[in-house]
């Protein structure tokens, strides 16, 4: 009997073992980046929640993506990515220690928020429009079907998202074969201010000016830059923070 037990509670702790360890060992250690705000916040760059990852719970158990993000946004986790090969992502929740910075847990909370809310915008119908751009070209919904359309949020005194330019630029040029893809921009400003800019800062894409109460009502975006990428009908297949990950969920849609 007690040689029964020994094995079953061997078994147990191997499968335990396994279910930490299959993933891959944190790349930082969960307790070091948490000491200061200026840890966390050079770490925090390299995170890519609009991308396809595996979510693991703080007990390493595989959970659904929105879960994870639901949990980033309202409990007390820190997001960590487990070593893997370069192009797949693992995520795990570590909990929040109790002496750590609280700007770390708001910034947390405030990721998780908008990580959450962009993905589940995706797979819903982007919201009906009729735009001019500072050419004079009218775009709607019914002229952009059976299109991939690459929509840029932005505003002329976002810093990121001019930061973003020479990259956008470099996309556009890198698709520029491709008839089925449009690459267009929604700004808050007005035509005066965005032509008095952009002829300093030049962006490849189609530029809509006056967007500022379309993107906070119909899209009620409160984080810039963000990029959109709709399939060939009309709907949102991704929502996200950065051209980093702009640039390799494209490759992916376009591919489908």
């Amino acid at each position: 009997m007690k040689k029964s037990i020994t094995i079953i509670i061997t078994f147990l702790v191997f499968t335990f073992s396994f279910a930490q360890n299959k993933f891959g060992n944190p790349e930082v250690d969960p307790l070091q980046i948490q000491k200061t705000y200026e840890q966390w916040s050079v770490y925090n760059k390299g995170i890519m929640l609009s991308r396809d990852f595996t979510s693991l719970d703080s007990e390493s158990k595989e959970i659904s993506k929105e879960a994870f993000l639901d949990k980033l946004a309202n409990e007390n986790y820190i997001p960590i990515r487990l070593k893997s090969e370069a192009n797949i992502y693992v995520y795990k929740l570590f909990k929040i220690q109790p002496k750590t910075d609280t700007s770390i847990k708001a910034t947390i909370n405030q990721i998780g928020f908008d990580a959450f809310k962009n993905y589940k915008m995706e797979g819903t119908a982007f919201p009906q429009f009729s735009f001019k751009d500072l050419d004079g070209n009218l775009v709607t919904n019914e002229s952009m079907k059976g299109k991939f359309i690459v929509i840029k949020c932005w505003y002329i005194h976002c810093t990121p998202c001019i930061r973003e330019f020479p990259q956008v630029n470099k996309l556009v040029e890198e698709y520029k074969d491709r008839n089925d893809i449009v690459f267009m921009s929604l700004a808050e400003d007005s035509a005066e201010q965005l032509k008095t800019f952009l002829a300093r800062k030049r962006l490849s894409y189609s530029v809509i000016p006056d967007m500022k109460e379309y993107m906070n009502n119909a899209l009620q975006l409160n984080s810039f830059p963000t990029h959109f990428i709709l399939n060939k009908e009309g709907m949102i297949a991704k929502v996200l923070p950065n051209f980093e990950s702009l640039e390799v969920a494209l490759a992916k849609e376009s591919k489908l």
